[in-house]
């Protein structure tokens, strides 16, 4: 009795050992991918309550994500987006996070009426910025090399400047009209700090004179986040108005530097600072929404892109990858997403 083993010819073997992710697609009739994300979708969960702020690192391999659990959670971008660190310490709720040029820091506003920079390879605080008198809403680095400084803004009024390598304020920038400061940003040279409030203005400070340079109008509520364009040239202006609007911030722009105004995303009663940014290319802006969706628009035409679900809860923060087509959002339902777009 002979027994015939039947065996797949050996370049049948060789073809299927060199399928690629790409091709697998295309043979189940799915949508091509564009990053290197596990899914299209990846869900991230272990917040213990709402989460105000989310950031990408700068070179895209790390995020950090931090809310009114008091805790930072640092998590892989890529594989299967495993939690890597939590750094405890804040005594309030984490409202905005911002990285460092180099990767190796963090930096974080609390309502704790403090800021924290944190040492990522270590896992620990280096610094406690104290000198705020109430909660401390934003917080932004500056693009420069060296040194780092770091701006904050403040319900106290007060935007205030600070060296990475010092503990003390450098220098404190106080609102004429004593009106909170909701959010703060660098311009790209790091010689202005571009400030909003519930004063519903949007205000550019020279940092040598230490006063406001250029005030702009247009929003008739509360500005909830400020974001610097890719190129330096522009700011974008999130409001409890349910509008956000683009700025000129160069030095010899019109009077009028509002160009254009973005529609569609949504505040509520909750009154949360809702966030927005730049896609790295400057090409899409995407804005946070109560409504529990994402909004991504078109630069250049303020065409409205895609309107985004999937989140049970506000949406309060939102960034992009600074090399993929990946967008991460953070929401009141505890959770993140990391979605591809196309």
């Amino acid at each position: 009795m002979s027994i015939e083993l039947l065996k797949r010819p050996p370049d049948a073997l060789e073809v299927a050992a060199k399928r690629t992710k790409q091709d697998v697609v295309a043979a189940e009739g799915l949508p091509p991918r564009t990053s290197d994300l596990s899914a299209p979708i990846m869900h991230l969960t272990g917040h213990a309550a709402e989460i105000f702020c989310c950031k990408f690192g700068p070179f895209g391999d790390i995020l950090a994500s931090a809310g009114f659990d008091r805790q930072i959670f640092l998590w892989n971008v890529f594989g299967d987006c495993e939690n890597i660190a939590c750094l405890p310490g804040h005594t309030g709720s984490v409202s905005q996070l911002s990285f460092t040029k180099d990767g190796t820091h963090l930096v974080s506003a609390s309502t704790d009426k403090t800021m924290g920079l944190w040492d990522l390879e270590a896992g620990v605080r280096v610094r406690r910025f104290k000198g705020h008198q109430s909660f401390v809403n934003s917080c932004n680095v500056s693009r420069s090399d060296t040194p780092t400084m770091i701006c904050s803004g403040s319900d106290d009024g007060t935007v205030r400047l600070w060296d990475s390598r010092r503990r003390h304020c450098v220098k404190t920038l106080t609102n004429p009209n004593k009106y909170q400061v909701t959010a703060v940003t660098f311009n790209e040279k790091a010689d202005n700090i571009i400030s909003g409030g519930i004063d519903n203005s949007v205000k550019m400070w020279d940092l040598k004179h230490g006063e406001v340079q250029i005030e702009m109008k247009g929003h008739i509520d509360t500005v909830t986040c400020l974001s610097l364009s890719p190129d330096g040239n522009f700011v974008l202006s999130n409001s409890m108005d349910n509008t956000v609007r683009m700025w000129d911030v160069r030095p010899f722009a019109p009077a009028n530097r509002c160009l254009k105004a973005f529609v569609g995303a949504q505040h509520n009663f909750e009154k949360n600072l809702i966030k927005c940014c730049w896609s790295p290319q400057g090409t899409k802006i995407v804005g946070g929404s109560s409504d529990r969706m994402v909004y991504v628009w078109d630069t250049s035409s303020r065409k409205l892109l895609y309107k985004l679900p999937g989140h049970s809860g506000s949406v309060n923060d939102v960034d992009c990858h600074p090399t993929q087509p990946i967008l991460m959002t953070a929401s009141s339902d505890k959770s993140l997403f990391l979605g591809e777009l196309k």
